[in-house]
Order: C-alpha cells, then structure tokens, then sequence
C-alpha cells in the first residue's frame, strides 16, 4: 500500500501520540490537529492529499459533528471515522447520519482501527490498486480476475484465497505485517486453526515464488511476516 494518508483530530495528547505511532509503523502518514478549526483549515488547503480522517466527537473550537458537517461540504471525497468516548445510541445514529464510514468508541483495540481503516479504503476505492486486475510482482504476474500466477511461460492456477493473500502481502510489500491482521484480514479469525491454515498456505506461497531469488517471504516468528519484493532495474 502507497502509505495512505491520514488526518488526526484529536485532542487527547496521550492518545494522539500513540496513535501516531502506531499508525506509522503501519506504514500511514498523519497529519495531527487538536481541535476541529484547525482540521478544517488544513482541509481547505490540501485536502486532496488525504485518503482518510478519523475525528474525535469532543473536538474544541467545533466539535467532532460541526467538522464532519463541514467536511462533507469541503471534500465529500474523503471517508472518515468518529472516535470517541460517547457511545450512545442517538450519537451513533447522528455520526452516521453524518455520512461517518465507522464509528469507534474509546477505548479500542488499535489492531482493529488498522484493519477498519484498510477496509473503508478498499471499499470507497479510494486507492486505485483496488480495481487492477494484473499485478507485476517482480517477474511473476498475478491475474485476480482469472486466478493466475504467471512467469515466463509458465502458470499456475491458485484458489481465490491464495491470490487475496499474494495480493494483500504484495500491497504491504518490505513491510513487517501482523500475524493477526492477515488472520483478520483473509481468514475473519485468528484462532489456532485458521493461524495453521495460513502457514500451510505461506509455505504454499514460497514454492510458487521460489524461481524468483527477489522475492521472499520472511517470517518474524511470534510476530508476523515480511513480504520482500526487491525491484529490478532493467
């Protein structure tokens, strides 16, 4: 994934800071404000660079609402979440109401943040590997649409979970990625059985991949796995 772009508002300094850090090791790029005005004023300027918003609800100056009104007004492109310690109903209805994409109440598991967040992306299309139907992965081609891995002259045919797996791996490609959110991603659980089936389907991977010397796939025991994919110069 091209480090998708997020814009923070959120005035809990202790939360932003750990959300800030977390969601760059996930290969995200933030742009943090504090309260809603500033949000909207960084939107004004460069609102087309960002792929998402997670907003808090309690915002100062205008609060998480306000902002979204104004939002959907200014760049009705962008998704985003409302996070927050309310979570009553009538303000779940009213977030969505809004146009919100999710709604997340505090506290929260950050691992499930990343995983909603790479969802809304996927599903708004706001990236636009979601509709490519070929991939290049160094000298293998992979075709979604028919469940090919192709190289040279020579093909195999994969399951449609083996292609969302290469294709999931090779979006966060030299990137560490968590055992848990490939289970979550690919499997919808990560239980003991649904983690053996993934390692019999990495080992499944390595094989078709082997012709290729560029490519590897790390396993970070206890923690998750690294796709590498070096590029090559012609």
């Amino acid at each position: 994934m091209n480090n998708p772009w997020i814009l923070l508002a959120e005035d809990d300094i202790d939360l932003g800071l750990l959300l800030i850090q977390y969601l760059e090791l996930q290969n995200f790029r933030i742009d943090w404000v504090k309260t809603g005005k500033e949000a909207l004023n960084i939107l004004n300027q460069s609102k087309s660079k960002y792929d998402i918003a997670i907003l808090d609800v309690m915002l100062p100056e205008m609060d998480g609402f306000q902002l979204a009104k104004k939002m959907v007004e200014v760049a009705p492109e962008i998704p985003f979440i409302f996070l927050t310690v309310r979570n009553l109903k009538k303000d779940k209805i009213k977030g969505f109401k809004l146009g919100a994409d999710d709604y997340i109440t505090k506290p929260f598991d950050v691992d499930i943040l990343v995983l909603r967040i790479y969802n809304i992306l996927r599903r708004t299309q706001q990236m636009h590997y979601v509709t490519e139907q070929k991939i290049q992965i160094s000298t293998y081609s992979l075709d979604i649409e028919n469940n090919l891995l192709t190289r040279e002259n020579e093909s195999q045919k994969l399951t449609e979970k083996e292609v969302a797996l290469i294709h999931f791996l090779f979006l966060r490609k030299n990137h560490l990625i968590k055992r848990e959110t490939i289970l979550q991603e690919i499997w919808k659980n990560d239980d003991y059985f649904s983690g053996r089936s993934m390692d019999v389907f990495i080992s499944r991977l390595r094989k078709y991949f082997k012709a290729d010397s560029s490519i590897q796939i790390e396993s970070r025991r206890g923690i998750g796995l690294i796709f590498h994919v070096k590029t090559i110069i012609h």
